[in-house]
């Protein structure tokens, strides 16, 4: 069998292409956010800077509590029923999933407010800044539907919207953390600065979401009825496997900064906050690429399309996974020299080694970051709860004996090993149920 170049891959053509809109306001975004991150850093104290952290860390952990990672509902539901024609299921899935999580928004804020004082006290060890967790907790009820309206408008296919909106928060953001520092306005105008993007992003997620909505399943689409919806067994299963699965990466991946902070200080959370900053810019570019490919896949799946699916994990990969080298290569050379020299001050040189140790572990996230999509697509949501469970408790009870000792250096390493063990189990599980559903040849 020929193999299809690259050139004449639609497939691959069009999650590129697609992802060309999102790569555009990523780039720009990546400058933007090293704008930001400068800014702030220099706007505010180490100490400073880790209290900023430890604020968005206990808002996202309070909103992912809760949340159903609903988007991946829809993509799999609504994408499957557009894909057959079938408008009423579509709209009641996404019915559903608007719904759900507008209400697991209001608690989360609800949540927030409630324990913001012990937050303040815990991980920024001033419980005179609780206001300031609850004042940017907002972002939590400003993205009432950010997950369902994102999922909508990949199934949708209308990324140019998204990009443009990720660019105008990324502006917004960046202008007000700049006057933050001109102005010598310190923590609460920077912590006003993120909240604005956020917000901003958030309501803007919700009005195109909607809008699109109404354009896919018809002006009326709200008021479909819910018997709609696909077998109860099936669909809450899926939404519960992946709200559980969201729930398991809250308390081992997604809160790194609140234990550095709870274990030392909020100075120490400041340099891993940095770190963890400086490997997310790798993530950027590749992001659009995970939001364009997990319809192409769920389709591909639905489709039985396997030979092209296989092409298409390939060649993502090659992509993925060489840039993610590149990065880190520059990364190791260039970062002491040129980036702590020059750009970030060399009082933040400490956050250049768990940098390094944590790019090991996102890295191969990076360059395998089809793992999840492909496994839910092929029918398995449960497989990757397991296994992030299992390396999760692992990784909690090491962190607890290992990073009071041995300090943030412990806790990248211990992140790190968590990636390269779950992604790689679920990879592989992935592409076994792939080859074991192509026809052999």
């Amino acid at each position: 069998m020929t193999p299809t170049p690259w050139r004449s891959d639609d497939l691959l053509r069009r999650v590129v292409k697609n992802s060309g809109y999102l790569f555009s306001s990523s780039s720009l975004g990546i400058v933007l956010g090293i704008l930001t991150s400068l800014f702030a850093t220099r706007a505010l104290t180490e100490t400073g800077f880790g209290v900023l952290g430890a604020i968005q860390t206990f808002a996202m952990v309070a909103d992912k509590l809760l949340s159903f990672r609903i988007g991946e509902v829809v993509v799999k539901y609504t994408g499957a029923a557009l894909s057959k024609g079938d408008k009423p299921t579509a709209a009641a899935v996404f019915k559903t999933a608007a719904l759900t999580e507008a209400s697991v928004s209001l608690l989360s804020y609800l949540l927030i407010v409630a324990l913001a004082p012990l937050a303040a006290q815990w991980f920024a060890k001033d419980a005179s800044l609780a206001p300031l967790f609850i004042l940017y907790g907002l972002i939590v009820p400003a993205g009432l539907v950010y997950e369902s309206a994102s999922a909508l408008l990949q199934v949708g296919g209308n990324f140019r919207a998204q990009a443009a909106l990720n660019l105008a928060q990324n502006l917004l953001t960046a202008g007000v953390v700049m006057y933050a520092f001109f102005a010598g306005a310190g923590l609460p105008m920077v912590v006003i600065a993120y909240l604005a993007g956020k917000t901003l992003f958030g309501l803007g997620y919700a009005f195109l979401g909607l809008r699109r909505a109404s354009a896919l399943f018809g002006a009326e689409w709200w008021r479909v009825s819910l018997r709609h919806l696909p077998p109860a067994r099936e669909f809450w299963g899926f939404a519960f496997s992946s709200n559980f699965s969201g729930t398991v990466n809250l308390l081992v991946r997604d809160s790194d900064i609140l234990w550095v902070n709870y274990f030392f200080s909020p100075a120490q959370g400041g340099y891993y906050k940095l770190a963890v900053s400086l490997v997310g810019y790798m993530l950027i570019p590749i992001d659009p690429l995970i939001k364009t490919s997990f319809p192409e896949i769920s389709k591909a799946v639905a489709e039985g399309a396997w030979a092209r699916l296989k092409r298409l994990l390939r060649r993502l990969t090659l992509l993925s996974g060489g840039f993610t080298l590149l990065f880190g290569t520059g990364l190791f050379l260039l970062a002491e020299p040129l980036l702590f020299r020059w750009v970030y001050e060399p009082k933040y040189l400490p956050a250049l080694a768990p940098a390094l140790v944590l790019w090991l572990g996102y890295g191969l996230a990076n360059t395998l970051f089809w793992n999840r999509p492909l496994i839910l697509a092929l029918g398995e949501p449960f497989f990757p709860l397991l296994v992030s469970i299992l390396a999760g408790l692992g990784k909690i009870a090491l962190s607890l004996w290992l990073v009071p000792r041995y300090g943030m250096n412990a806790q990248a390493w211990l992140m790190s090993t968590y990636f390269i063990l779950s992604i790689g189990f679920i990879s592989a599980r992935g592409l076994y149920l792939l080859n074991n559903h192509s026809p052999a040849h």
